[in-house]
């Protein structure tokens, strides 16, 4: 395994991050099915695991603390879980206030069974709460001792400046890492926001370089693969959408291209997004040891510049083929009464 800075924290992290969201019930996994792949996570030099509270509500991160307890080898890792996703039908058990961030961070811990969290993440951007406030309480928590840093996850440009903007006149800790997703059929990225991440030294921990499984190459019209998630989730799979043929032709393209490489296409997405000079860190998901041992073989895989070149050509740099890839979107767009005149 091979270990990057994150941004400025000085934190050495693995070029794989274990992401925990399948280990879990979501995952169909029990906690020895989830031990076994976080173990062998460990023994291939992973020190980098990601979760949130949300990811089946809370069963991640306890299966995760679990683990990491079991293995004796807390001090040695980093751990980076999420807030802001709905955590119960209380509509304040949500957010990023300060009255919800002060009481989810105690659970997490508790979860984790941990006496810190190395890097605690807003899950989204939440309209409803002053950022200000937000930015305050996490730099509370890090005073604290609860929290090392603080970071973000999807987040637009203008809100990572805001937030930014906000530390600095603060005086306090700043938040240090961004999350966003990044493979080779949501480039959008590339435009401003892995730019900002290198000006500023905010460590970049990109997620789904798979694009949700579509760069595994196990998804095709009418394959068992792609009904089964799409009951699960909804349009990003459903094949009758013209968007998603598009994606199917594209991942074919891509098939062939990588295929006149010898090098499959699962590692060559992997080794896509690790090869940007503004990434620090890529996130996998597996559910199995078998899709973790899969993804290994891209942290020593070297793109030729000719594949490369032929990448950008198939999916232009910038360029996000599906809006279903880009993990939010604004208000601005999805209500809209924020784009009428009333009266």
């Amino acid at each position: 395994m091979k270990y990057r800075t994150l941004g400025g924290t000085g934190l050495q992290v693995s070029e794989l991050c274990l992401g925990t969201l399948m280990l879990s019930a979501w995952g169909k996994n029990t906690f020895d099915d989830s031990d076994n792949i976080i173990q062998r996570a460990l023994s291939l030099g992973i020190n980098y695991f990601d979760t949130a509270d949300s990811y089946s509500r809370g069963e991640s991160e306890t299966f995760l603390g679990r683990s990491l307890k079991k293995s004796k080898k807390r001090d040695r890792v980093i751990i980076a879980t999420k807030v802001n996703s709905p955590m119960g039908a209380d509509p304040n058990s949500r957010g990023s206030s300060r009255r919800w961030i002060t009481k989810a961070v105690e659970e997490s811990l508790r979860r984790l069974d941990t006496d810190w969290i190395d890097i605690y993440q807003l899950h989204r951007p939440d309209p409803n709460t002053e950022l200000s406030e937000t930015i305050s309480t996490l730099q509370d928590l890090v005073q604290a001792g609860k929290i090392r840093y603080f970071g973000t996850s999807t987040f637009p440009i203008t809100t990572l400046m805001q937030s930014q903007w906000i530390a600095e006149t603060s005086k306090r800790a700043r938040p240090m890492v961004e999350q966003p997703p990044y493979s080779i059929l949501a480039r959008d990225i590339e435009r401003e926001i892995l730019p900002f991440c290198e000006q500023y030294k905010v460590g970049a921990s990109v997620w789904s370089p798979l694009a949700g499984g579509w760069l595994a190459g196990k998804i095709n019209s009418g394959s068992d693969v792609a009904t089964e998630r799409s009951r699960y989730w909804g349009d990003r799979y459903d094949m009758s959408k013209p968007v998603n043929q598009t994606k199917l032709r594209i991942v074919q393209q891509l098939s062939q291209a990588c295929a006149k490489f010898d090098i499959q296409l699962n590692v060559a997405a992997i080794a896509f997004v690790l090869n940007h000079p503004g990434v620090a860190s890529a996130i996998i998901g597996p559910r199995t040891i078998s899709h973790l041992e899969a993804t290994i073989q891209s942290v020593d895989t070297q793109l030729p510049a000719e594949l490369l070149d032929i990448i950008d050509e198939i999916v232009p740099p910038g360029t996000t083929v599906s809006d279903d890839d880009r993990g939010y979107l604004p208000p601005a767009i999805t209500d809209s009464n924020l784009r009428r005149r009333n009266g």
